[in-house]
C-alpha cells in the first residue's frame, strides 16, 4: 500500500504547477493522467483490483460471521426454444441466467478510489455460489463469459446465457396440439439452508409474464414461466434450498395441420363418396382398393413426422389407424355388397326371412321409396320381349296340340297315321328347348333381382351406419383438440 500511496502522491493535482498543465484544477489533471499509455493508463482500476486481490481467499464463503446465509438472488428469462426431443425426453432451451449475493469481502470507499462503483473481475478470482440446474443431462454450448460485475458494497452479478439440456417429462398424447411444462430446478448441490439461500431477484409475477427477449418464431410458443421456492431434506437433518421454474410451451399445430390431417380428411371424404357409385358394379371395388392404398403411402410418408415414444402412441396416431380401418370396413362392406348383387345361375331364393327384414322393415325405416327399386329392375329391358317369345311359343304349342286332337277325333275307327313331318318335329323340339331355356333365365334374372333390391337396401343402411360412426369419431376428436388448442 505504500507504493499506491506514493503514486497517488506523485500524481497529485496539487503538487502540478500551473505552468506545466497549464491549471491546478483537479478534472484536467485526471483527464492528463487517464491520457496517459502503457501500465499506468487505468491506475485507478488496477488499484482497486489490488485492493480487493489482496488477502482474498475465494474457497472461503465472503461472510465475516459463518452463523450468517449467503442470500443468492437469481433469475431466468428464456431466450429460445432449441429442440424437443420426445423420443429421448430432452429439453433444449437457451436462457438468461442472472445471479447476485453480497461478498462482505469485496467491499471499497468509492471516494479512496475516484469514485470508482463498480468493478468487473475475473470469475476464477472471486467465490461463486455452486448452483447447479438439477435437470441437466448434457453440457450445452454455452458461451464463456469470464467476468462478474462487483459494486462498492460487495453485490457480486453474475450474468450469462445458457444454454440447458434438461431431461423433461414430455406427454405427446395430444400431438400437435400439445402443452408441454418442464421444470428447471436450481440449488446448490452442497451447501445447506444454512449456508446458502435462495431467493428471486424479481417478483413471481413479473417473471411468469415476462416475454420481452424470448424469440417467438419458432415452433413453440411460451405461455409463461412460473417460480416456486421450497426447501427439503434427504435424511431430515440437512435443509437444503431450491428454486423451481416451471417453463410452460405450447407448440403450433398449423403446420401439422395443414400436412397430416387435412391430407386424410380428403382422403376419408372420397371414400364417403365412392359410396354413392352403383353397388352392382366393380368400379366400386377397385376406387376402394386405391383408396386404401393410397392411405397407406400416405401413413408411409409421414411416420417420420410423428413423435416417437416407447410409453404411449399420440391421439392423432391412432387417429391414422381408426381410418386405415375404417377404409378397410368400407372395402369389406363393398365386396360383400357386389357378392349378393352377383348374377349367378345356381343362387338360390332370397329366404322370406330375409325379405320380410330387408325389404320391408329396413327399407320402411331406411325411407327408401319403391320407386328406387322400380328403376333397378328397369335396367332389365329385354324381359318383356323374353316374355312375349314365351307366350308365342305357348300359343305355337297349343295349337300344335288342337290339331292332333281333332285329326284324332275325325278318324275315329281309322288307322291313325301321324301327317306331322320329321323336320317339323324337329322345329317343335328345338322350339320347346328354347323356351325352358327362356324360362330358366327369367327366373335367375327374378332371384338375380331380388338380391339386387336386398344388395340395395344393405348398401344404404352400411352406407349410413358408416357415415354416423365417422361423424361421431371426427366430432370427438375435433373436441378434444379444440379444446386442447385453446385451453
Amino acid at each position: 500500500m505504500e507504493i499506491d500511496l506514493n503514486l497517488a502522491e506523485k500524481y497529485d493535482p496539487s503538487n502540478v504547477t500551473s505552468s506545466c498543465y497549464g491549471h491546478s484544477a483537479r478534472r484536467p489533471a485526471l483527464k492528463k493522467l487517464g491520457s496517459n499509455t502503457g501500465r499506468f493508463a487505468n491506475v485507478t482500476l488496477v488499484r482497486l483490483s489490488e485492493f480487493l486481490s489482496a488477502g482474498y481467499k475465494k474457497g472461503v464463503r465472503p461472510v465475516k460471521d459463518w452463523r450468517d446465509s449467503t442470500m443468492v438472488a437469481i433469475d431466468l428469462m428464456v431466450y429460445s426454444i432449441l429442440n424437443v426431443d420426445e423420443k429421448n425426453q430432452v429439453l433444449t432451451t437457451y436462457v438468461w441466467y442472472r445471479q447476485q449475493w453480497t461478498d462482505e469481502f469485496l467491499v471499497w470507499n468509492p471516494e479512496d478510489f475516484d469514485d470508482v462503483k463498480k468493478i468487473s473481475m475475473p470469475t476464477a478470482n472471486v467465490w461463486v455460489p455452486d448452483i447447479v440446474i438439477n435437470e441437466f443431462v448434457d453440457v450445452g454450448k454455452s458461451p464463456d463469459i469470464p467476468y462478474v460485475y462487483v459494486s462498492n458494497d460487495g453485490l457480486v452479478q453474475n450474468y450469462k446465457p445458457i444454454q440447458v439440456v434438461t431431461a423433461c417429462s414430455l406427454n405427446i398424447y395430444n400431438f400437435p396440439f400439445d402443452v408441454q411444462k418442464c421444470s428447471l430446478t436450481f440449488q446448490s448441490w452442497l451447501h445447506t439452508i444454512n449456508d446458502i439461500n435462495i431467493t428471486l431477484m424479481r417478483s413471481p409475477e413479473e417473471v411468469m409474464v415476462d416475454k420481452s427477449v424470448f424469440m417467438n418464431q419458432g415452433e413453440w410458443e411460451l405461455l409463461h414461466v412460473l417460480s416456486k421456492y421450497k426447501s427439503f431434506s434427504v435424511d431430515n437433518d440437512d435443509y437444503y434450498a431450491e428454486m423451481k421454474f416451471h417453463v410452460v410451451i405450447r407448440r403450433r399445430p398449423l403446420f401439422y395441420t395443414v400436412n397430416l390431417l387435412l391430407p386424410s380428411i380428403f382422403l376419408m371424404v372420397m371414400d364417403i363418396v365412392g359410396f354413392y357409385l352403383p353397388p352392382d358394379s366393380g368400379e366400386r371395388v377397385s376406387f376402394k382398393i386405391t383408396l386404401l392404398l393410397g392411405y397407406s403411402v400416405f401413413l408411409i410418408i409421414v411416420s417420420d413426422t410423428l413423435p416417437a415414444t416407447a410409453i404411449g402412441t399420440p391421439l392423432i396416431g391412432v387417429y391414422f389407424v381408426v381410418c386405415m380401418a375404417l377404409l378397410v370396413i368400407s372395402l369389406t362392406e363393398t365386396v360383400l355388397i357386389v357378392r349378393l348383387v352377383h348374377k349367378q345361375d345356381l343362387q338360390p331364393h332370397v329366404p322370406q326371412w330375409v325379405k320380410h327384414l330387408v325389404l320391408e322393415k329396413a327399407a320402411v325405416l331406411l325411407c327408401i321409396p319403391n320407386k328406387k327399386f322400380c328403376s333397378l329392375l328397369a335396367r332389365d329391358s329385354d324381359l318383356p320381349r323374353y316374355k312375349e317369345n314365351n307366350m308365342n311359343t305357348v300359343r305355337c304349342n297349343h295349337h300344335c296340340e288342337s290339331s292332333r286332337d281333332m285329326e284324332r277325333g275325325l278318324g275315329i275307327g281309322l288307322p291313325v297315321r301321324d301327317s306331322t313331318p320329321p323336320v317339323m318335329d324337329n322345329i317343335l323340339h328345338e322350339v320347346s328347348s328354347i323356351r325352358q331355356f327362356l324360362e330358366k333365365r327369367e327366373a335367375s334374372r327374378e332371384i338375380a333381382k331380388e338380391w339386387l333390391q336386398v344388395g340395395y337396401v344393405l348398401d344404404v343402411l352400411l352406407f349410413r351406419v358408416y357415415l354416423l360412426a365417422m361423424l361421431a369419431y371426427s366430432i370427438t376428436l375435433g373436441t378434444l383438440w379444440s379444446v386442447w388448442q385453446y385451453a
